[in-house]
C-alpha cells in the first residue's frame, strides 16, 4: 500500500469517526473512492500524492472540501446498493 493510501485511510477513518458511521467499505469501494478523490481534486498524476493530499487535509477550506465529497461519494454508493436487484439464486 502506497503512502498515499495510508492518509487516505486516515482521511476516510477520520470522515467516518466524524459522522459517527459504522460503514464498512469493500476494498473495491475504497479504490474506487480513492480514485475518484484524487481525480475529483486534481492529484492524479502528481510527483507527490502523498505530500498534496496530506497537505490539502490539513487545510481548513480544502478539508471540509474532502469531506464533503467523501460523505456525499457514500451516500451516492448507499443509494446504488439500496437500489440494486437482488441476484437470483
Amino acid at each position: 500500500m502506497g503512502l498515499s493510501r495510508l492518509i487516505f485511510a486516515r482521511i476516510l477513518t477520520d470522515v467516518l469517526s466524524a459522522t459517527s458511521s459504522d460503514l464498512v467499505l469493500s476494498e473495491g469501494d475504497r479504490e474506487q473512492l480513492y480514485q475518484e478523490l484524487l481525480y475529483y481534486f486534481g492529484l492524479v498524476g502528481g510527483l507527490n500524492v502523498c505530500e498534496a493530499l496530506e497537505h490539502a487535509w490539513r487545510d481548513p477550506y480544502n478539508r471540509s472540501e474532502i469531506e464533503d465529497f467523501i460523505i456525499a461519494w457514500l451516500r451516492k454508493r448507499a443509494k446504488k446498493k439500496e437500489k440494486a436487484p437482488a441476484g437470483v439464486v
